[in-house]
C-alpha cells in the first residue's frame, strides 16, 4: 500500500507525524513527551526498533494533556492504525471506552490492565527490579542513608518505592531510607527542578544514594546528585550514559520490547494479560561502561544470588499495587 504523509491537528497543541500507512502500528506517548529518557523514550526505542529491522513506518503521539487521551486514540484508530499502542497506566480509561467501538482494531497498553477481548495488557514486576537497585544502593552507601524520589504518587510509584525498600534492608538491615513524592497530579512527570529540590532535601538528611522513579522529573534528580557528588538510580531506560561514573544503575523495565514485541506481532498481536518480570529479563538492572566501577564483584555477585531466589520463589518481594502495605517501609 502506498505510503502517505499524515498530519492530523487534534486541537490544542496534539499533533500526529510520521510518514504512515493505513494499517501501519503507532504509539502513544504519555505526559512527560517521548524524549523524557525515560519511560517514554524506552517506548519510542522499541517502536524505532521495529522500524530499523523492518523499513516500515510507525505514527506516533506526544499528548499535552490527559483531555486529549481518549480522541487520540479514536483517530488512530479511525485512521485505521493496528495494532495502536498507548504507553502508560493513565491510557486505560479512555482506552476501555474505546475499545468496544473498534472490534477489529488490536491495543495493546502497557503498566495497567483493561479487561476487553482486543487489548493486550502488559504490566512489570516493577516491584522485584526495585529490590535489586535497592540491594545496590544499601551496597553501595556509605552513610547508610538511601533515598527514593517517585514521581506522581501512585499505587504503581509506591510499587517502586516499596521494592526498593525491601531491597535495601534485605542487603543492610540497619539502612535508612528516605522516601518522597513529587505530586499528585499528572505534572509530578515532569518538573525536573522539583526533583532536584528533593534531592538536595534527602541529602540534607544524609543520603548518599537516590533512586528516582519519576518520568522526566527524574532528569533533574540525576544531575543534582551528579552535582552534589552522590551516586544515583535511574529507571525504566537504562540512564547510565546521562552522568558517566555516578549512576550506580538503572532499574530496567523493558518497556521497549513490550513496545517492539506489539510491533511485531501486527494484527495478529495476542491479547489478554502478560507479566513482565526477572524471569522474562522484563524487569532488571544495568551494568555497563559506565557503572562498572561502581558495582563491585562481591556486590554483583549478592545481587544476582538474590535475583535467582526471587527467580525460584524463595524469596517472596511484595507487591504494593496489590496488596497495599509495605512490610519494609511506612508511607
Amino acid at each position: 500500500m502506498k505510503k502517505m504523509t499524515q498530519k492530523l491537528v487534534m486541537g490544542l497543541a496534539l499533533a500526529l507525524s510520521t510518514t504512515v500507512a493505513m494499517a501501519d502500528p503507532a504509539v502513544l506517548y504519555d505526559l512527560g513527551g517521548k524524549f523524557d529518557k525515560s519511560f517514554n523514550e524506552s517506548a519510542y526505542v522499541g517502536a524505532k526498533r521495529w522500524a530499523d529491522e523492518t523499513g516500515k513506518k510507525f505514527a506516533e503521539v506526544e499528548i499535552q494533556s490527559d483531555a486529549q487521551r481518549e480522541q487520540a486514540i479514536r483517530r488512530f484508530a479511525e485512521a485505521g492504525h493496528n495494532p495502536i499502542v498507548m504507553a502508560g497506566f493513565a491510557w486505560a480509561t479512555p482506552l476501555g471506552e474505546v475499545a468496544k467501538d473498534y472490534p477489529d482494531t488490536k491495543f495493546s497498553i502497557i503498566d495497567m490492565v483493561v479487561d476487553a477481548p482486543n487489548v493486550k495488557s502488559t504490566v512489570f514486576a516493577a516491584e522485584q527490579g526495585s529490590y535489586l537497585a535497592g540491594m545496590l544502593a544499601a551496597l553501595a552507601s556509605k552513610s547508610g542513608s538511601v533515598g527514593f524520589i517517585g514521581g506522581m504518587d501512585i499505587p504503581l510509584i509506591r510499587t517502586f518505592a516499596c521494592g526498593y525498600a525491601q531491597g535495601a534492608i534485605a542487603a543492610k538491615a540497619d539502612a535508612k531510607v528516605v522516601s518522597n513524592m513529587t505530586g499528585t497530579t499528572p505534572a509530578a512527570w515532569n518538573d525536573p527542578v522539583k526533583g532536584s529540590e528533593l534531592t538536595l532535601a534527602q541529602i540534607s538528611q544524609g543520603v548518599d544514594v537516590v533512586f528516582a522513579a519519576a518520568g522526566a522529573t527524574g532528569v533533574g534528580v540525576l544531575q543534582t546528585a551528579a552535582d552534589k557528588d552522590i551516586l544515583s538510580i535511574g529507571v525504566d531506560a537504562n540512564q547510565n550514559y546521562l552522568h558517566s561514573g555516578k549512576v550506580l544503575t538503572s532499574m530496567l523495565k523493558r518497556v521497549d520490547n513490550a513496545v517492539y514485541n506489539s510491533f511485531k506481532a501486527g494484527a495478529d498481536l495476542k491479547t489478554g494479560f502478560s507479566m513482565m518480570d526477572l524471569s522474562n529479563e522484563g524487569v532488571g538492572y544495568a551494568l555497563d561502561e559506565h557503572n562498572k566501577d561502581l558495582i563491585t564483584d562481591e556486590m554483583k555477585a549478592t545481587v544476582d544470588a538474590a535475583k535467582a531466589k526471587i527467580i525460584a520463589g524463595e524469596i517472596k518481594v511484595h507487591n504494593y499495587s496489590s496488596d497495599e502495605s509495605c512490610p519494609a517501609y511506612k508511607f
